[in-house]
């Protein structure tokens, strides 16, 4: 890929290439990406109308920038496309420690290198992958870790502590001509945080005392949860004033952005109907309104996406148990997530002995909203009536498909219910089937039928 790019200082003067700030590449790169009409933000689902907007004015603006919100709402991921926006290639001196620049050295030593070999001064070319540096924040962060430190091993060499050449460089100097992003800000001690003011407001360093002119380039970017920021949490107020745009993210606003985010995301190791997957995301939302889980710990993204993965893993189980292919996953499924991801959640300490109570209330609220939305306008009197009358339809963990739909007479409402799950008559038994359990799901919880559930081999029977 850089076999035909320049090689040498002089190559690069000769070829009219010019050094610019990495927030003007980004504001360049970015212009162009929207003139034209590409999305300069692959991957990310739900932001659209609201945050993507709103860092996009900040980049154009040329903003520091700090991601406020809950766990699980994709801010970590949203800065990781930021890369994206940084030119594929760009030309850097060769051996350099923070990637200066061959026309624009900042380091005494690379500043002495190009005096002395003038238009040789060799170069390389790092991807723009290389460009991007992440630290998690944590309390035992060092000042060390972002900014630099002292190297004991040049000092024992003869050099002074005073020469800029005992500096072994943190991330943050590294970042240079790169994003560097902090994720947890608050979650820096104080001493840390007051470390970053010179970087981000005079753009120099200082280690032990020593004040090192860098006109460093670099766009920081930074999370935090808005609770932890705020004057009351752990952040010190200079360092919110040097931010220049605070974005607060959120969770998906709409039941089909959260589908398509789990779509995206999960990793899923049977098929899983978009009727099941709108019943996580109705769930999902349910959790993060109810007044029993503690909202100040959220209800991650990942709670939704390993909910997927669960009920595709238990129909992958139920396909080697019985032999059923292809693995299809039914609403029996989802009976498996609140065993399983109970401990994902933080409930209020008045729920205490009550978390699967609140859990399996919630899922069954989850189902009826979507049969009800999925089968609006249907009539589903025939099928209850026909359960109810001697054909009792078995369901569980060691029912094939096939067993639960020739429980059932020929029935249209049968093929209407399969249709408005996307299921046609040529399609797998397990997909029909899948689509005729929630309809006798959502019979059975609004009281058209009843269910036992005291079978000793784990099935369910409606009738």
């Amino acid at each position: 890929m850089t076999q035909n790019l320049a090689r040498t200082a002089g190559e690069l003067r000769a070829a009219g290439h010019l050094p610019r700030g990495v927030k003007t590449e980004i504001r360049e790169n970015l212009l162009a990406a929207l003139r034209e009409g590409r999305n300069p933000w692959p991957g990310i689902v739900g932001f659209d109308r609201t945050v993507l907007p709103q860092l996009e004015r900040a980049l154009l603006a040329g903003h520091d920038v700090v991601l406020l919100g809950e766990r699980g709402q994709g801010k970590t991921r949203l800065l990781r496309t930021l890369v994206t926006l940084l030119d594929e290639w760009t030309p850097v001196i060769e051996g350099s420690e923070l990637g200066e620049h061959p026309l624009d050295p900042i380091t005494p030593e690379s500043r002495r290198r190009a005096a002395e070999l003038g238009d040789d001064l060799p170069v390389v070319w790092r991807h723009r992958d290389e460009r991007y540096a992440e630290k998690l924040a944590t309390p035992d962060t060092s000042v060390g870790d972002l900014v630099g430190d002292v190297d004991p091993v040049k000092v024992a060499e003869g050099r002074s502590l005073g020469d800029p050449e005992t500096i072994h460089y943190g991330m943050l100097p590294r970042a240079h001509r790169g994003i560097i992003a902090i994720n947890e800000l608050p979650d820096l001690a104080e001493r840390i945080q007051v470390a970053l003011l010179n970087v981000m407001e005079e753009r120099d360093i200082q280690v032990r005392g020593y004040t090192l002119r860098l006109p460093l380039d670099v766009l920081l970017v930074a999370t935090a949860n808005p609770e932890d920021y705020t004057n009351r949490g752990r952040i010190i107020t200079p360092l919110k004033d040097r931010f220049g745009a605070e974005v607060r993210t959120h969770y998906p606003l709409e039941i089909d952005a959260e589908v398509d985010l789990v779509r995206q995301e999960a990793d899923l190791v049977a098929e899983v109907g978009d009727h099941l997957l709108e019943i996580i995301a109705r769930f999902v939302r349910h959790l993060r309104e109810s007044s029993s889980i503690d909202q100040r710990s959220g209800v991650s993204a990942r709670f939704a996406v390993a909910a997927a993965e669960t009920v595709a893993a238990s129909a992958l189980r139920r396909s080697a148990l019985i032999g059923e292919t292809p693995a299809i996953a039914r609403p029996i499924d989802l009976e498996s997530v609140p065993d399983v991801l109970r401990g994902k959640l933080e409930f209020e300490a008045g729920e205490e002995g009550r978390e699967d109570e609140v859990l399996v209330h919630l899922l069954r609220r989850s189902i009826a909203d979507t049969a009800r939305a999925r089968l609006a306008g249907l009539n589903l009197r025939a099928l209850a009536e026909v359960v109810s009358d001697g054909h009792p339809v078995a369901t569980g963990d060691r029912v094939h498909a096939g067993d639960l739909l020739a429980a059932l007479p020929e029935l249209p409402i049968l093929h209407e219910v399969a249709a408005r799950m996307g299921a046609g008559p040529k399609d797998p038994v397990g997909r029909i089937a899948s689509a005729v359990e929630l309809a006798l799901e959502s019979l059975y919880l609004t009281r058209h039928l009843s269910k036992d559930t005291s079978s000793d081999d784990d099935r369910s029977v409606y009738g």
